[in-house]
């Protein structure tokens, strides 16, 4: 395939939201205790909500930046580009890297929207609910065929949650962020009987789970004053132990028509896995009571789960151990492991290595995303000019050139160096 012919859509993206997203869409009696913006006197931006502030680092918008600005630093809007919160300029910037569509994660409530359970229920669902509208009624509807809409969840109510899900899958909705281990965040596990109106919901409304790398607040980091490198190195590994937690609990026994889509975990791990959970299924389920129903765990995985890659060449060339159906790409626009703008060139090459036909090139660019998240750009954006070669050309002359845009220096290469830092960017406000 020609690489100008490739039709591409990202499973996974992420939003830095915009200061006037509550304007629209929170009741307003809440209006006055809702997330704000605050512009500090070091230039950067940071979301506050009561006691808790959350600095934007760099790390999370750094596309079209020279790798001499990533960071953890706090950074403002005026440093970033404009792509990462105004859709207007994020469609320009998806067509001038060839990409017909994106779904995206939020970023300061978290990928569970914890930050939004307080003490009062009514007001936490209004913030959720008024964050989904947003996100559907605005960042989506303003461009149709153009992003694949996500719903926060009711983490800390799973009935809510439920209603939650089926309120927006009205609304053409078909992805839940939520956390790849609630226990870690003080809730039930996935074990628990508690989730059943969710698991419910879910299956009902043909929504896939979308359970993202970090999103439990947890990550594997060694030591304190581990090298960053090491955290970003094992960031994958957080998703193998929610696909093994998953995998093995009753309700992808109960619910044969449950989707669940690991994002942003990376595909080269999972031939190993799936033999390992075969190993451990054939060794121990006579005493360990594990039942698939004359199944192994490798066929039932394929059965439940979408995996995702943003290069990872090794999960493509071992792409008939994962399954094809089950793979989808990813851009991570505009996180520090984005291919934007040039996700084509290096897709095509990687495909070009692995003699990847036309059919499966197809599959894992964008027909696996459409199928499993229930989304048909083609109703808004004809075929003929969802190609990479068209939409390049769509948006000829939009800058894509590298800027630096930083107004300070980088420092900090440890958990425990930014740990400090950020402490003093919320004492600051205090």
């Amino acid at each position: 395939m020609n690489k100008d012919d490739m039709i591409l859509i990202s499973v996974d993206d992420h939003i830095i939201e915009p200061p006037d997203m509550f304007k629209n869409h929170l009741p307003s009696k809440y209006a006055d205790d809702a997330p704000r913006l605050v512009h500090n006197p070091d230039g950067s931006d940071t979301w506050q909500f009561r006691e808790t502030v959350i600095p934007n680092v760099a790390l999370n918008a750094v596309a079209g930046r020279p790798k001499e600005e990533y960071g953890l630093e706090p950074q403002g809007l005026d440093e970033i580009r404009p792509g990462c919160w105004d859709p207007n300029e994020r469609v320009k910037d998806m067509s001038a890297g060839g990409v017909l569509a994106t779904m995206n994660f939020p970023s300061f409530p978290g990928f569970a929207a914890r930050l939004f359970a307080t003490d009062d229920s009514d007001f936490s669902l209004a913030l959720v609910q008024a964050y989904n509208d947003w996100h559907i009624d605005e960042w989506c509807a303003s461009h149709p065929g153009r992003f694949i809409p996500m719903a926060l969840p009711v983490i800390w109510d799973a009935e809510l949650c439920a209603q939650e899900v089926r309120r927006v899958s009205k609304k053409g909705v078909h992805s839940l962020t939520f956390t790849e281990n609630p226990a870690a965040l003080g809730y039930p596990s996935f074990h628990d009987d508690y989730w059943t109106p969710l698991w419910k919901a879910l299956v009902d409304t043909d929504t896939v789970m979308s359970v993202h790398i970090g999103s439990s607040g947890r990550l594997s980091i060694p030591a304190p004053d581990s090298p960053m490198d090491v955290m970003i190195t094992l960031q994958p590994m957080n998703i193998v132990q929610a696909a093994a937690d998953l995998l093995w609990s009753k309700p992808i026994k109960d619910y044969p028509d449950l989707k669940i889509a690991l994002s942003e975990g990376g595909t080269g791990w999972i031939p190993y896995f799936l033999d390992r959970v075969d190993r451990t299924y054939e060794m121990h389920s006579t005493w360990t009571k594990q039942d698939f129903g004359g199944k192994k765990p490798s066929e039932v995985f394929r059965e439940h789960f979408l995996t995702c890659f943003i290069s990872d060449p090794i999960g493509v060339k071992d792409r008939y151990d994962i399954g094809v159906d089950n793979i989808c790409w990813e851009m991570d626009y505009p996180h520090s492991d984005s291919m934007w703008p040039g996700a084509p060139e290096q897709l095509h090459a990687v495909f070009d290595t692995y003699n990847v036909p036309d059919d499966e090139i197809n599959k894992m660019t964008h027909e696996n995303a459409m199928r499993w998240y229930s989304f048909d750009p083609f109703k808004d954006v004809p075929k003929e000019q969802a190609t990479v070669g068209a939409l390049r050309k769509s948006a000829e002359g939009h800058d894509v050139s590298i800027q630096a845009l930083s107004h300070r220096e980088k420092s900090g290469t440890s958990f425990a160096e930014f740990a400090a830092s950020a402490k003093a960017v919320a004492g600051a406000q205090d």
